[in-house]
């Protein structure tokens, strides 16, 4: 089969690893999203396995253009897949059951997404099927996850390793993981951003902020994002800036609470929840700086998308936080809360600085991660499972 007949070729793709599509609950969940669209526009046909039953605290994701992509394109089909929705087995059942649905169903290529589900990899490859796996991060070095759970999820990292035709990185650092511990050779193809349109404050007022007076915040609520670091450092801060730190818990309620017993004395500080749609666009638009504290991650997508926005972003020195920055953000010390409130106050005495990142931010953003290129990027390594 030559290359042109190739790139023709429709595949029948399924995913699964995600809790939902579409959604913004998670890294993994907006990966599928904007990889599923745009292969299904491409004319390939993707079933996307939801775990049943899931919600985020009620709210229901109302993003109009996921939705719109999803209920327009007929080559989008989405599954749901039986669940216990308790902390520690939710990932466990549905890509269990979701992985003996593509082992009997007529897919090409079945794609894990995390470490986790990849557990489950071996039932539809006992069945002939290609299996890639993309590791979104070295989930069992997550704090949230102990004993059982974490002993699980390493071992649906070694399963990928041992049966996956292809395992995909999304980050170098990750890469010489994998071919030092293992002697397995993994794929970087990184997150893409999408290009946006600044919104002016409007819905944030509610807040009590408009433009360049927050310094923002917005990841999931786990301990490994570093947002004790952040709190810490911040009511150090000499500003009238406020904190705003947005988004919700992934089976980490009392963590939660805990950050939020912690900033009760300052009341500069202010926890939105869950944020979606055009609020969450409107944070991003009108931070002051945006402030990624993480002392794990696999590729901070809210960290690509604060720079798409134009954002001066500050981050831990971790690598796979400094890759993407390069030279056109701010890096501390991983867990130097000192390091941190010095960096933020420089930053908040000295405007013109801030100023220097942001107008270099979204350019070079947007150039160096682009989502169609990564999407021609995976659908290159599915053909490469075909031959």
């Amino acid at each position: 089969m030559n290359r042109e007949k190739e790139r023709k070729q429709q595949l029948n793709i399924a995913m699964l690893g995600h809790k939902r599509v579409p959604s913004r609950e998670g890294g993994i969940e907006q990966v599928v999203g904007e990889l599923s669209i745009r292969m299904a526009q491409k004319g390939h046909s993707v079933t996307c396995f939801n775990r049943s039953g899931h919600h985020v605290s009620g709210i229901e994701y109302d993003d109009e253009k996921w939705n719109t992509s999803y209920q327009n394109t007929e080559q989008i089909t989405i599954k749901k897949v039986f669940t216990i929705n308790r902390k520690g087995i939710a990932a466990l059942t549905s890509s269990f059951f979701g992985a003996i649905q593509c082992a009997f169903g007529k897919y090409d290529i079945v794609h894990f997404h995390g470490e986790g589900p990849s557990a489950m990899l071996w039932i539809p490859k006992l069945f002939g099927k290609k299996c890639i796996v993309t590791i979104h991060g070295l989930d069992w070095k997550r704090a949230k996850w102990k004993g059982f759970s974490s002993l699980y999820i390493k071992m649906g990292e070694k399963i990928a390793v041992l049966f996956a035709d292809r395992i995909i990185v999304l980050s170098n650092n990750n890469k010489q993981y994998f071919k030092d511990t293992y002697g397995r050779a993994a794929t970087y193809i990184p997150n893409g951003v999408n290009r946006v349109t600044k919104k002016s404050a409007d819905i944030i007022k509610k807040y009590g902020v408009n433009t360049d007076e927050y310094i923002l915040y917005l990841g999931r609520l786990v301990p490994e994002k570093g947002a004790v670091y952040l709190i810490e450092a911040f009511k150090r801060l000499k500003t009238d800036k406020k904190l705003i730190i947005a988004g919700g818990s992934s089976d980490t309620r009392e963590f939660v609470e805990s950050l939020k017993e912690m900033a009760a004395e300052d009341d500069r500080i202010i926890f939105t929840g869950f944020v979606q749609g055009s609020e969450l666009e409107e944070l991003y638009s009108n931070a002051y700086v945006y402030c990624l504290p993480s002392d794990l991650e696999g590729m901070p997508l809210a960290l690509l998308e604060a720079m798409s926005y134009g954002n001066c972003c500050i981050t831990s020195d971790i690598e796979e936080c400094s890759e993407v920055l390069e030279n056109k953000g701010i890096i501390f010390r991983r867990g130097d809360i000192e390091h941190l409130r010095e960096t933020l106050q420089k930053l908040c005495d000295e405007p013109d600085l801030v100023e220097h990142y942001k107008r270099e931010a979204a350019e070079y953003i947007c150039k160096k991660y682009n989502w169609d290129e990564v999407t021609d990027q995976t659908l290159d390594l599915y053909r490469q499972c075909m031959r």
